[in-house]
């Protein structure tokens, strides 16, 4: 099989991250993962780097490394790493937007500013996991989908700058994907409500428990990673690759629902996170 060139991939330990290298590396690509720590990486990847997108010592460390490995030119880098951060507005402190962000914003761009010279020698490709969430806002998820709606903004912005310089910029916007986010962004959100005050867990309760169920069902309805993996396989191979990449039914139905009104949205949103009747 032939050698595509090296792509650099963040968030590779579970999920969408390592779903992608392992299609990637069964197209012919040499893989870099990016993990958080020794024996989370793929099998399948070529090399692995440890790197928490939100410390900047890692990144600078891990930049290094696969720039001496691609040596110079780097064909992809897929930025995936992502958390995702939930609770009421009231409940969320400051520092709790701010890791939001550091992760799956300010990470991602310190990431491919390192990365950018040896992706222009190479005419490479970024291709940004973003998330339908990106285009459509749901309660007590403002953090993530600020952080998405940035993300989209930056590649929208990106595509255009670097396109005349022979980089593409792509945005994959998924929506339910069968991953470990669910489970750990559950568990965060259980942890704001459990910071409530007694008045604050009285107000939010129902919308709390609304929301949960909404959840649920989306999580039921969740597609595998590995579709993701091959969206992301043919953003970064595709003669003309799309701007945008909608992943999923679900996540093509909120697009659609992202360009009605906002009074239309609310309706469709408030159907969605009715609480049950026993909350």
């Amino acid at each position: 099989m032939t050698d595509k060139g090296w792509v650099f991939v963040t968030g590779a330990s579970t999920g969408i991250g390592r779903a992608s290298v392992e299609r990637l590396v069964a197209d012919g690509w040499q893989v870099v993962a990016g993990v958080r720590r020794d024996g989370d990486q793929p099998p399948t990847s070529t090399a692995h780097v440890l790197v928490d997108v939100s410390d900047t010592e890692q990144v600078s460390t891990a930049a290094k490394q696969v720039l001496e490995l691609c040596d110079g030119k780097l064909a992809g880098l897929v930025n995936n790493a992502g958390i995702s951060v939930a609770g009421p507005f009231e409940g969320l402190s400051l520092d709790d937007w701010r890791r939001q962000f550091d992760v799956n914003f300010f990470g991602q761009i310190d990431v491919t500013q390192r990365l950018l010279p040896a992706l222009l020698a190479a005419s490479g490709r970024i291709v940004t996991i973003g998330s339908i969430g990106g285009r459509m806002a749901s309660p007590f998820l403002g953090p993530y989908n600020a952080s998405k709606f940035a993300v989209r903004a930056w590649m929208d912005a990106l595509r255009v700058e670097l396109a005349p310089h022979g980089v593409r910029a792509i945005l994959v916007e998924p929506g339910s994907i069968a991953t470990e986010i669910w489970r750990k962004g559950n568990e965060q959100a259980d942890d704001v409500l459990d910071r409530l005050d007694p008045e604050q867990q009285q107000r939010y309760g129902r919308q709390a428990a609304g929301a949960k169920k909404a959840a649920a069902t989306v999580e039921r309805n969740a597609i595998p990673a590995a579709k993701v993996g091959a969206v992301v396989a043919s953003a970064l191979s595709s003669r003309k690759p799309k701007a945008h990449y909608v992943v999923g039914v679900d996540a093509k139905v909120q697009a659609f629902l992202a360009t009605l009104p906002a009074s239309a949205q609310d309706k469709v949103i408030g159907a969605m996170m009715r609480p049950p009747k026993d909350a």
